[in-house]
C-alpha cells in the first residue's frame, strides 16, 4: 500500500520550434527519467510538441501531419512505461483547430481535451489560430482511431480509485469561475494544466497565488506546466515556472529559466477525507466522461516534506505574527467570559511552569484592556511534596511583577490529612498519591473563587487534554479554560513571544527561567530540590504526539501512514522503535481518554485542530481500541 500518495511531476524542455522530432525525443527522455523517479502522472507544457508561439506556423499542413506521427512515436516509445502524460499539441478537428490536451498511458490515447477559454487581448492572438472547445463530448480522430474529445473528461485509475485526473489549459484558469472547479465537484482530485504564460514583472507571484488558491478552494492537487526556454522572443520571454500545489500549499515549484523535472508527492486520500468532511463541498453530476486506465501506483520513500512541527511557523516572523493572533483570540475569549458573567475576579493556580504562566499572562494582558486593576487577578502557588524552590521562586516572582494578588497556600498537611482519611500510605507514590495533591489544589482553587466572587481560569494545554494527562476532577476542571486548544509545542513559543514585550525588565528573565524549567507536574517528591518527575520520560516528547495529534485528528491519518511521514519528519530525531512506541502511546491514550474531553470546560479555539466536545470531536468513551492498536503492533 502507498497509503494514498501518488508522485506527480512537470517537465519542460529547450523547445525547438516547429522541429517536433527533436521536441518528441526529448519528452520521451523525459518520460522514462520520471518513470525512474516512480512519478506516476507527468504533465508536459502547452503546445510543446511543435512549440507555443509558431503562430500561423499552426495553419501548416506539413506540422499537423508531422504532429501525427510524433504522437504515433510517443504510443510506441512509452507502451512499457506505466505512467500517465499529458502534453500540448494542436489538433484539427471538423472545420477548426483546437488547442489540446492529449492523455497517454502505456502507449493508449485515452482522451482529448480541448481548450475552453481562447484569449486573445494584450500580447496574446490565440483566437486566431483556435476554436473553443465545444460543450459536448464528441470524438476525435488521429492517425485513424477515434478518442473521447470534450472538456467533461475525468481520468480515473481503477487501482487507485482516489486518483481522478481532469484537464484544464492555461488561460482556463484565469478566467472567473475555471473549468477546474466544475471538474472538482464533479469528482476530480488532481488537476493537470498545461500552459504557456509568459513573464513579467510580479506575474511569477501572481500565477503562484492563483494555483494555489485554486487548489484550495477546490480540496485538490494541481499541477502547472508552463512554456520555457526555447519558445519565441519576438515580443515575450516564458520562464517554464512549473507549480505542483495540494490544497493551498505550495509542494514544489521550479527553477525558472532553467530546463527541467520537478516532483512531488501528493496526498489523495487526504483530499478526498477532507471533501467527505467538509459538508458544503458538495457533488455535481454534469454528465461527464470517466475513462478508466489501470495504473499500478509505487512504494513510495516520501520526498515531500512534513514539517515536524506542524502547529508551529518555521519562521520567526510567522512565529510572531500567529503568537499574537493566538493570544489575542485568548485574551478577547476572556474578556467576553468576563463581560458575560459580570465577573471581575479571576483565580488562577499558578505553578511556575509553562502553562499557567501563560494563563496568567492571557489574564493580566486581558486585564489591561478592560481596565480592571491586576489585583483582582488572585494567583496562587500551592506548594506541596514535588514543589522546588525554582518553580515557586518564579512563580512568586512573575506574580510580584504583574502586580496580582499573591497566595501561598502549602497544601502539604491538608494532603496528609486526606491521605490519612482514606488510609494512603504517604510512601506509596501511586497514582492516588499524585491525584490527592491535584485535586486538593482544584478545592482550594474552586473554594477561593467563591470567597472573592470569581471564576476559576483552567491552565490545561491542547496536547494535555489529547492525552487525557490530567487528574480528572482535579486540574481537569475549572470554568473557564483559556489553554484548552493551544498545543504544547506552541506553549513555549507564546510564553516566548510575551517575554520579548518585557525585555530589560526582571519580568522578562523570569519568564526566560520558566522557558528553561522541565516540564513536570511535580507531584512526586523532589530530589535534592531538583524536579525529579519529568513529563516527556513518562507519556514521550510532546513533539511527536502533537505531529501525530495533527495528523490524526485534522486529516484522521492511520497508524501505518503517520508511522510513514513520522519518519519522514523526524528521519534525524527519531528511530523507527521509538516512534513506534511512542505512537502506540498516543493512540491508546487518545482513544481512551474522551471520558475526560466529554466534560472539559469552555474554552477558545485557537486553531483548526480542537477537542471541545460541543464543536470539534464526538466521540464515545467506551470506543474498543483494538483496530487502531492492532495496526501499531504491525509497524
Amino acid at each position: 500500500m502507498n497509503n494514498g500518495f501518488i508522485r506527480v511531476a512537470s517537465a519542460n524542455f529547450y523547445t525547438h520550434l516547429t522541429n517536433i522530432h527533436s521536441n518528441t525525443e526529448k519528452m520521451i527522455l523525459l518520460t522514462k527519467e520520471a518513470h525512474s523517479k516512480h512519478v506516476s502522472v507527468l504533465c508536459f507544457p502547452e503546445l510543446c510538441i511543435t512549440g507555443y508561439t509558431i503562430e500561423d506556423l499552426f495553419f501548416q499542413r506539413s506540422l499537423i501531419n508531422e504532429a501525427y506521427k510524433a504522437i504515433h512515436t510517443l504510443q510506441d516509445e512509452t507502451r512499457d512505461v506505466d505512467i500517465l502524460i499529458v502534453f500540448g499539441v494542436a489538433l484539427p478537428k471538423d472545420n477548426a483547430l483546437y488547442n489540446c490536451a492529449l492523455v497517454m498511458h502505456k502507449g493508449h490515447i485515452l482522451g482529448v481535451v480541448p481548450k475552453t477559454h481562447i484569449p486573445n487581448y494584450h500580447e496574446f492572438y490565440e483566437a486566431r489560430h483556435f476554436a473553443s472547445a465545444p460543450n459536448e463530448t464528441t470524438t476525435i480522430t488521429i492517425n485513424n482511431k477515434t478518442y473521447p474529445f470534450g472538456t467533461k473528461l475525468i481520468f480515473s485509475d481503477l487501482n487507485m480509485t482516489s486518483l481522478k485526473i481532469a484537464i484544464e489549459i492555461c488561460e482556463d484558469l484565469w478566467v472567473p469561475i475555471p473549468p477546474s472547479s466544475h471538474h472538482c465537484l464533479n469528482g476530480a482530485t488532481l488537476i493537470l494544466n498545461p500552459s504557456a504564460s509568459n513573464d513579467l514583472t510580479g506575474k511569477s507571484d501572481y500565477r503562484r497565488q492563483l494555483v494555489t488558491g485554486q487548489s484550495a478552494r477546490n480540496i485538490c492537487a494541481y499541477v502547472y506546466t508552463n512554456a520555457g526556454i526555447g519558445e519565441s522572443t519576438t515580443d515575450v520571454v516564458f520562464s517554464n515556472h512549473h507549480i505542483i500545489s495540494e490544497n493551498g500549499r505550495l509542494l514544489t515549484e521550479s527553477t525558472q529559466y532553467e530546463e527541467s523535472l520537478v516532483y512531488s508527492d501528493i496526498d489523495l486520500e487526504k483530499l478526498v477525507t477532507e471533501r467527505i468532511e467538509m459538508t458544503t463541498y458538495p457533488n455535481q453530476f454534469d454528465h461527464y466522461t470517466h475513462i478508466h486506465f489501470e495504473h499500478h501506483p509505487h512504494e513510495l520513500q516520501l520526498e515531500r516534506y512534513y514539517d515536524p512541527y506542524p502547529f508551529v511557523p518555521s519562521t520567526s516572523e510567522d512565529r510572531a505574527l500567529r503568537c499574537k493572533e493566538v493570544f489575542d483570540i485568548q485574551i478577547n475569549g476572556l474578556i467576553q467570559r468576563l463581560k458575560a458573567t459580570r465577573t471581575k475576579r479571576v483565580v488562577i493556580g499558578i505553578s511556575g511552569g509553562l502553562d499557567s504562566t501563560l494563563a496568567l499572562l492571557v489574564a493580566h494582558m486581558a486585564y489591561q484592556k478592560l481596565g480592571y486593576p491586576s489585583e483582582d487577578i488572585i494567583a496562587v502557588t500551592m506548594p506541596c511534596f514535588g514543589t522546588t524552590s525554582r518553580t515557586k521562586n518564579n512563580a512568586l516572582k512573575m506574580m510580584e511583577e504583574l502586580k496580582v494578588t499573591s497566595y501561598t497556600i502549602d497544601i502539604t498537611e491538608s494532603v496528609k490529612q486526606h491521605f490519612i482519611d482514606i488510609d494512603q500510605d504517604i510512601n506509596t507514590h501511586d497514582i492516588t498519591f499524585e491525584n490527592g495533591q491535584a485535586r486538593e489544589r482544584t478545592q482550594v482553587l474552586m473554594d477561593l473563587s467563591n470567597k472573592v466572587g470569581g471564576i476559576v481560569i483552567g491552565t490545561g494545554d491542547l496536547s494535555e487534554v489529547a492525552l487525557g494527562w490530567s487528574t480528572y476532577n482535579g486540574d481537569h476542571m475549572s470554568m473557564y479554560a483559556v489553554n484548552v486548544s493551544v498545543p504544547k509545542t506552541l506553549v513555549r513559543y507564546l510564553v516566548d513571544y510575551v517575554s520579548s514585550l518585557y525585555k530589560g525588565e526582571v519580568l522578562y528573565d523570569v519568564l526566560q527561567d520558566i522557558l528553561e524549567t522541565p516540564v513536570s507536574p511535580e507531584l512526586l517528591p523532589a530530589k535534592d530540590n531538583e524536579i525529579s518527575q519529568k513529563t516527556e520520560d513518562i507519556v514521550g516528547p510532546y513533539e511527536l504526539h502533537d505531529f501525530f495529534l495533527y495528523h490524526f485528528v485534522r486529516f484522521h491519518y492511520t497508524p501505518k501512514k503517520l508511522f510513514m511521514i513520522a519518519k519522514s519528519a523526524f528521519k534525524d530525531q527519531y528511530d523507527d522503535l521509538e516512534i513506534k512506541t511512542w505512537l502506540t502511546l498516543f493512540m491508546r491514550r487518545f482513544l481512551t481518554q474522551q471520558f475526560k474531553r466529554s466534560c472539559i470546560p469552555d474554552g477558545p479555539k485557537v486553531g483548526s485542530v480542537a477537542l471541545s466536545p460541543r464543536g470539534d470531536l464526538r466521540m464515545p468513551s467506551d470506543v474498543n481500541i483494538e483496530l487502531w492498536l492492532k495496526e501499531c503492533e504491525k509497524l
